[in-house]
């Protein structure tokens, strides 16, 4: 499956979770229905993974935690707050750079339509 295909999936996920469950809950109970949806559908999906990285020299066993990866392709940083800020975006493509992929998309679930909480960040795709 493509990153984009997988892009697809998550988002339509996204929409039917927050139509089920609305706005202003915790980020974990998305991420936790996230996974069980995809994993739902034969999808790999981890939650709560920790990303090693190098700077310079130095091999750090965690440099950051990802929300959830799905099928080692796509990075989803799940957010329930008033307002995603450049900031959240820049950290996600950070997070691209640092691991080497592609595609991640932001989810902020504390809207009113998640179609309007739902960024697509690129690295290179």
């Amino acid at each position: 499956m493509t990153e984009n295909e997988i892009a697809k999936i998550v988002v339509d996920l996204c929409i039917k979770i927050h139509r089920s469950l609305g706005p202003g809950l915790l980020e974990s109970v998305y991420e936790a229905a996230l996974v069980y949806e995809l994993k739902k559908l034969g999808i790999k999906a981890s939650n709560q993974v920790d990303v090693p990285l190098v700077y310079d020299e130095i091999n750090m066993d965690v440099g950051f935690r990802a929300d959830v990866i799905v099928d080692d392709k796509v990075i989803v940083e799940i957010k329930s707050i008033e307002n995603v800020i450049p900031v959240h975006k820049k950290q996600l493509l950070t997070y691209l750079k640092l691991s080497g992929r592609k595609l991640g998309l932001l989810a902020n679930f504390n809207v009113e339509l998640m179609k309007d909480g739902i960024t697509r960040i690129a690295n290179g795709l």
